[in-house]
C-alpha cells in the first residue's frame, strides 16, 4: 500500500482528505487559511473552471494555482459528474452521445460540447496536479442495460483520454517526471461483473489511480459497502484508491479498511456554513479508547451562549486558539461572514487531524 503520492506542488501523505473548491475557491476561506489547516491538496472542477473565469483566463496566468493563489495539489474532476446529474434530473439539460456530452446550461439552445480530448485539454490548461478521465457516471437506479454503457463508454473515453494525455505531454514537452498523474474511474453500479469487466480494461491501460465511480451512497443514506470494498480489492495496491465525493468521517473510516486512501467532499465545508462544526469526544476516547469518536457542536443552541471554551480543547486550528464558543456563536447570530470563515477552517483542520490520526494508526 503506497503512503505518499509526489505531485508537482507538493508530496501528500495517504490517506488524505482534499476540500471541494469547484470554482477555484474553497467556500469561505483564502489559501493562506487552508494552509493553516493543514490541507494537503484542493479539488476542483474542471468543467465549471471552463464556463468561469474560462480556460482563456487560465491561460494567461498560466494555471489555476497562480490564479488562485494556492501552491499545493490540485486534482480537477472532468465535470463529467456534475452533467450527468443534471441531465437525470432533466433530459432538457443535454444528452450522452456515443463520443460525447451535449450540454445545455440553461434548458435552451445554447450548448456546450464535452469530449475527452477537451477534457483533458482544458484540465492541462488548469496545471492540474491530478487529471481525471471523463466518463459515464451512472444514478443508483440505473438498469442493468444502462450499467453496462456506462462501463463501456468510460473506457472507450479513459482511453481517448489516454491518448489525448501523452499528446499533450508531448506537445508541452513535459519530462516524465514532472507530467501530471492522470486517474480512471471505475464504473459499473451495483453489478460486479460490470465493475470487474471496467477495472481489468482500465487498469490495462496504465493508469496512474482509480476512482470508485457513480454514487457510494444507497437511497436510504448508507454507504454500498459491499460495491465499495469489492471494488477497492480489484484495485492494485501499489495505486491510489480514490473514493470520489464521499466524506462522512465515518465513512472515511470505513473505506479506509477498505483499502482507499483519498477522499474528497463539500461536507466539512458546507456544514460549517449551516453552523454545524466536527468534535473530537475525548472523553469518550478516555472512556472506551475510540480514538476517532466525535460529536457535532450546534454553534447556534443557546447554551454556547457564555461559553468561554473553544470550539475543541484539542485542536490547533486558528479559530480554536483564538476565539470562545460564545463569540462564534455572537457570530452567527447577527449574520456575520466571519463566523462562515472561523467555523469552516475547524471543520477543515478537524478532517486533516482525522486524517493524521487515521496514518498514525494504521
Amino acid at each position: 500500500m503506497i503512503e505518499t503520492i509526489s505531485l508537482n506542488h507538493g508530496t501528500v501523505s495517504l490517506p488524505a482528505f482534499f476540500p471541494d473548491g469547484t470554482y477555484g475557491v474553497v467556500r469561505c476561506v483564502d489559501s493562506d487559511d487552508l494552509h493553516k489547516c493543514q490541507v494537503p491538496g484542493v479539488v476542483m472542477n474542471g468543467f465549471h473552471l471552463l464556463s468561469k473565469p474560462g480556460v482563456n483566463v487560465l491561460k494567461y496566468f498560466k494555471g489555476i494555482h497562480a490564479f488562485s493563489g494556492w501552491n499545493r495539489p490540485v486534482l480537477t474532476d472532468s465535470g463529467g459528474f456534475q452533467v450527468f446529474s443534471l441531465i437525470h434530473q432533466n433530459s432538457k439539460y443535454g444528452e450522452i452521445r456515443k463520443n460525447e456530452l451535449i450540454f445545455r446550461p440553461d434548458g435552451g439552445n445554447r450548448k456546450i460540447v464535452l469530449t475527452p480530448e477537451k477534457s483533458i485539454q482544458f484540465q492541462f490548461a488548469c496545471g492540474s496536479d491530478i487529471m481525471m478521465c471523463l466518463d459515464y457516471c451512472t444514478h443508483p437506479e440505473d438498469s442493468y442495460e444502462i450499467s453496462k454503457l456506462s462501463v463501456e463508454l468510460t473506457v472507450d473515453w479513459a482511453k481517448r483520454c489516454k491518448q489525448e494525455y501523452e499528446k499533450q505531454l508531448t506537445a508541452r514537452k513535459i519530462p516524465s517526471d514532472s507530467r501530471p498523474l492522470l486517474y480512471a474511474i471505475i464504473q459499473g453500479g451495483g453489478y460486479r461483473e460490470l465493475r470487474k469487466a471496467c477495472a481489468e480494461e482500465l487498469i490495462s491501460e496504465g493508469f496512474d489511480g482509480f476512482g470508485f465511480g457513480g454514487w457510494p451512497v444507497a437511497s436510504d443514506g448508507n454507504l454500498v459497502e459491499d460495491i465499495l470494498e469489492y471494488t477497492a480489492s480489484l484495485i492494485p495496491d501499489d495505486k491510489v484508491k480514490y473514493a470520489m465525493g464521499l466524506g462522512k468521517p465515518d465513512g472515511i473510516i470505513k473505506c479506509v479498511k477498505m483499502g482507499y486512501n483519498l477522499f474528497d467532499c463539500v461536507i466539512p465545508t458546507r456544514e460549517a456554513r449551516h453552523n454545524r462544526l466536527y468534535v473530537f469526544d475525548e472523553d469518550t476516547v478516555n472512556e472506551t479508547g475510540d480514538q476517532f469518536a466525535y460529536s457535532h457542536c450546534y454553534i447556534l443552541d443557546e447554551k454556547y451562549i457564555r461559553d468561554n471554551r473553544p470550539v475543541s480543547k484539542t485542536c490547533d486550528c486558528p479559530t480554536c486558539k483564538k476565539y470562545s464558543r460564545a463569540y462564534l456563536h455572537h457570530l452567527y447570530k447577527v449574520g456575520d461572514s466571519l463566523a462562515y470563515r472561523l467555523a469552516t477552517m475547524h471543520n477543515l483542520r478537524f478532517y486533516t487531524r482525522l486524517m493524521e490520526k487515521i496514518r498514525e494508526n494504521r
